[in-house]
C-alpha cells in the first residue's frame, strides 16, 4: 500500500470480506481485574495488564492483549474499504468517524488537509485503526488512483444517487466532507460516484459522523456474509 501513514495513527493492513463473526454480547464492559490463576504462556498477553487488570475499551477477545497484538490480529480481517475525510476546519466529527471505522474494520482512515485532528471522539480507537494523512485532495486522489480504489463521495448534492439502491464497490474509498459545507468542489469533481443517504424529515442534512457510520454499515450489508 502506498501513501503517508500518519505518525499519529497506526500502520496499515488489508484483506477481505469474509464471513462476519457471530454476534457477541460483551461481558466485561467495565473492564476486568488482574488475571486469576496460572498466567498464560502467550506473547500476545501484556504482563502489566495481566498483573493490574484491563479497563480499555476493547472487546472481550482482546482482554489483556498488547496493543501491537490487537492491531496485528485486526490486520488479519480488515475489510477492503477505506474512509476519507476532508479536514480544512479542524472538524470535531473526525474522532467519531475514526471510532466507527474501527468498529466496522475499515482498512484505513485518510485525513485530507490539516494533519492534526481532535481525537477525543475516537475514544482511543485511533491506536488500533490505521490513519493516513494527505496534504490535499490532489495527493489523496493520486493515492486512490495508484491503489485502484474508486472514490465514492457521500454528499446530498444535485446529481447524487441514493446509497440504499447503489451497489458499492468492494474495494473503494468512502469520502466525507466537513460538517456544514460538505465536500469541496475539488473532491466532488474527483469522485467516481456521488451518493446520498435518503432522509425523510425536515432537516437538510444529518451529522457528518452519523452519515459516515451509516455509509460504512451500508458497505457492510452489501459485502459481508452473515
Amino acid at each position: 500500500m502506498t501513501g503517508d501513514r500518519d505518525a499519529e495513527g497506526d500502520d496499515g493492513g488489508s484483506p477481505a470480506s469474509a464471513a462476519a463473526p457471530s454476534p457477541t454480547h460483551e461481558l466485561s464492559t467495565a473492564g476486568v481485574g488482574p488475571w486469576q490463576g496460572e498466567l498464560p504462556d502467550d506473547p500476545r498477553y501484556d504482563p502489566e495488564l495481566l498483573a493490574n487488570g484491563d479497563t480499555r475499551n476493547v472487546i472481550d477477545r482482546y482482554r489483556y492483549w498488547t496493543m501491537e497484538a490487537i492491531v496485528a490480529d485486526l490486520d488479519e480481517h480488515r475489510h477492503p474499504f477505506h474512509v476519507a475525510i476532508e479536514n480544512w476546519q479542524h472538524d470535531m466529527n473526525i474522532g467519531s468517524i475514526v471510532r466507527s471505522a474501527n468498529a466496522f474494520a475499515a482498512d484505513t482512515v485518510h485525513i485530507i488537509g490539516r494533519r492534526r485532528w481532535n481525537k477525543r471522539g475516537a475514544m482511543v480507537t485511533d491506536r488500533y485503526q490505521h490513519v493516513s494523512h494527505h496534504e490535499d485532495v490532489a495527493a489523496f486522489v493520486a493515492f486512490a488512483r495508484a491503489e485502484g480504489l474508486p472514490i465514492i463521495a457521500i454528499d446530498n448534492v444535485p446529481g447524487s444517487v441514493a446509497i440504499e439502491t447503489t451497489a458499492l464497490p468492494e474495494r473503494c474509498v468512502l469520502l466525507f466532507g466537513q460538517e456544514g459545507p460538505g465536500l469541496s468542489p475539488e473532491a466532488l469533481a474527483a469522485a467516481d460516484a456521488v451518493v446520498e443517504i435518503t432522509q425523510f424529515g425536515s432537516t437538510r442534512s444529518i451529522n457528518a459522523s452519523a452519515a459516515a457510520a451509516i455509509a460504512m454499515h451500508a458497505w457492510v450489508t452489501q459485502h459481508v456474509r452473515f
